[in-house]
């Protein structure tokens, strides 16, 4: 029998339908193309300039001397959960039980798989606000829910308000994502805000998503509030978190979700089955990061404010109208006045000037009009980047 050439098989009824349907990441997209190009500042990606502190790398590497290279429990470390559970009550007032309410995971975005395939059943919906991060809705999807965007404005600080969600709400509804800080907007969610949303939620008995993996990085003198803190939360609330941005700790791939145990213990399956365990060796490093690390995040966060600062008032005084962030790293200046399109603008200013930022279409459709720009690079980076947009605007009479 002759074996079947590659170019004979009809790969398309192998393939996830829906898997098969889904757009690539526009992130990703713009961040290959500036990879292949020379002289090239990218403003693109969330990936902190800033090294992993030197005390919680040593712990890495001394958990390899010592030999430490076995599985560790599904869940994570008992010492991590109760790292975690400690850092959680000091810095959001919330108590978790580190055996049964938390687990540690490959990097948030798997926490925030886990949490929707953990809860979804067929065409249930997802309240996602817009614009948001890119995961949201197509891992929404691949769970077999049905993602229902909720547009949030510039005008109302990119926050999501009650009666945008209440209006938004139908019989298949069941879980809301709450991303805040958020990416791409740096908008956040104050308690006042937090609390108006938290009463539709409870109304309507819904679980909340929320992913709080920014929540260290918010600015000025109120900290971050997370919705599982406050009355009658806690219990419908998945809190994701991780160490990627507030600890520099983006390779080291470790995340965690914190929630009622029923629901954990699902979670926990999927993980179980699907990954085994979080890398042991970032394990060890996380538990130095959760015990003596709020002084670094402090010290990251203040540089971070200093760039944010700056980015703000160059956006604006070029005519691209910015929207003060108050959390995460991230600006989202309004192009319009340019004439072009998101993807036009993104794709002419990295052809001409080499400067790398993203379409906000890439956050949603909502997010046309707009493009998202990283701070989390060096103060050099960001000052180079933004005389060539200058140029780059001059050059087009804008």
């Amino acid at each position: 029998m002759t074996p079947m050439n590659q170019s004979e098989i009809s790969y398309e009824r192998f393939l996830n339908p829906t898997l098969a349907g889904l757009k690539p990441s526009g992130i990703r997209r713009f961040f290959a193309i500036a990879s292949e190009m020379e002289d090239v500042i990218t403003l693109s990606i969330g990936e902190p300039d800033f090294t992993t502190p030197w005390h919680i790398r040593e712990e890495g590497i001394q958990s390899l001397k010592k030999g430490r290279t076995w599985y560790t429990p599904n869940a994570g470390l008992l010492r991590l959960r109760e790292a975690i559970a400690s850092f959680t009550q000091r810095h959001s007032g919330i108590d978790y039980a580190p055996k049964d309410e938390i687990l540690v995971t490959v990097g948030g975005s798997e926490a925030i798989d886990l949490g929707l395939r953990a809860v979804l059943s067929p065409r249930d919906e997802v309240l996602i606000p817009e614009p948001s991060f890119v995961c949201y809705d197509p891992l929404t999807r691949m769970a077999g829910g049905v993602p229902v965007p909720l547009v949030t404005r510039a005008e109302d600080a990119f926050r999501l308000t009650a009666e945008a969600l209440e209006a938004a709400i139908t019989p298949r509804s069941k879980v809301l994502v709450l991303p805040y800080p958020n990416n791409p907007t740096g908008g956040v969610m104050r308690r006042p805000h937090l609390e108006a949303v938290a009463e539709v939620v409870k109304k309507h008995d819904l679980l909340v998503l929320s992913d709080e993996i920014y929540g260290a990085l918010t600015y000025g003198d109120t900290p971050h509030v997370s919705i599982a803190s406050l009355p009658g939360m806690q219990e419908r609330t998945l809190l994701i978190g991780g160490f990627s941005k507030a600890f520099a700790m983006t390779g080291w791939r470790l995340g965690y979700v914190c929630g009622p145990a029923p629901i954990m213990e699902q979670i926990v399956k999927l993980h179980q089955y699907a990954l085994m365990c979080a890398p042991t060796m970032a394990q060890y490093a996380a538990i130095e990061a959760m015990e003596n690390g709020d002084p670094d995040i402090e010290c990251m966060r203040g540089e971070y404010d200093t760039r944010r600062r700056y980015i703000v008032d160059k956006l604006n005084r070029m005519g691209l109208t910015c929207f003060e962030p108050e959390g995460a790293f991230y600006v989202f200046p309004c192009i319009r006045s340019s004439g072009l399109n998101s993807e036009d603008f993104c794709q002419q200013l990295l052809a001409e000037k080499h400067v790398a930022v993203v379409p906000g279409t890439a956050f949603g459709d909502c997010g046309e009009g707009f493009v998202r720009v990283s701070y989390c690079y060096s103060l050099e980076h960001i000052t180079e980047a933004m005389h060539r947009m200058e140029e780059f605007l001059e050059d087009h009479h804008i």
